[in-house]
């Protein structure tokens, strides 16, 4: 269960402030899977990092009754200087699991060969992305976040992470940001609309989808 009790969130911009949570009060049951919606700036990757606990709210409180994932694939977990194995070691002791099962699981899905005990650093991009999104796989969370991104890498690795994805989808549940209505038609069952500090719930992402819409009419670009 995540739970956000009249949260706001905003930052500062030139010429005064952004707010991205207007006193949000918002509860995500045990199980679900929801997809966010929102146009561009609207707040929904920051809405994730205040989940994660990588933010904190400006005021109200956010419960989580359960361990939250990281956003999948998300690499600021990881210490440049450390190798693959070191990084891991010290997530599985955060997160109260058996370091070398943990370790073993990531080193043969990864397949990153010696670059495992090789400073995270040194990784090219491809490689980064996998030995993240293998520990994203990894740990056994309650709720998953997922900022677009599911999969990555070749065909073979994309289809790795994908029944990876399936299988944590079982037990857990998902909070899912995308641009692409595919993708959320495809893992979520139901969604919200993040529009002018307000998150909106709705139990079909038909719904979901006629209200962003319309959210996007409602903005005013400048004529370049």
């Amino acid at each position: 269960m995540i739970r956000l009790e009249h949260v706001s969130k905003s930052y500062a911009v030139r010429g005064g402030r952004h707010t991205i949570l207007d006193d949000v009060t918002f509860a995500l049951p045990p199980r679900s899977r929801v997809g966010v919606l929102g146009a561009n700036g609207a707040g929904k990757s920051a809405l994730l990092r205040l989940i994660a606990g990588g933010e904190m709210p400006d005021s109200g409180r956010i419960v989580r009754d359960g361990r939250v994932s990281f956003p999948v694939g998300f690499t600021g977990t990881f210490h440049p200087l450390l190798s693959a194995r070191e990084n891991i070691a010290f997530l599985a002791r955060i997160y109260g699991m058996d370091g070398a099962e943990v370790s073993g699981w990531i080193e043969e899905f990864a397949e990153l060969g010696a670059y495992f005990d090789m400073p995270v650093g040194t990784y090219s991009s491809g490689m980064f992305a996998r030995i993240a999104f293998a520990t994203s796989f990894a740990f056994d969370f309650d709720v998953y976040l997922v900022d677009e991104v599911i999969e990555t890498g070749d065909l073979r690795f994309r289809r790795k992470c994908a029944a990876a994805f399936d299988e944590r989808m079982k037990t857990a549940s998902l909070i899912l940001v995308s641009h692409h209505i595919s993708t959320i038609r495809q893992y979520c069952d139901m969604a919200a609309v993040l529009h002018r500090g307000k998150l909106s719930a709705f139990p079909s992402i038909d719904e979901a989808l006629d209200t962003y819409e319309d959210s996007l009419k409602q903005l005013e670009y400048p004529r370049g």
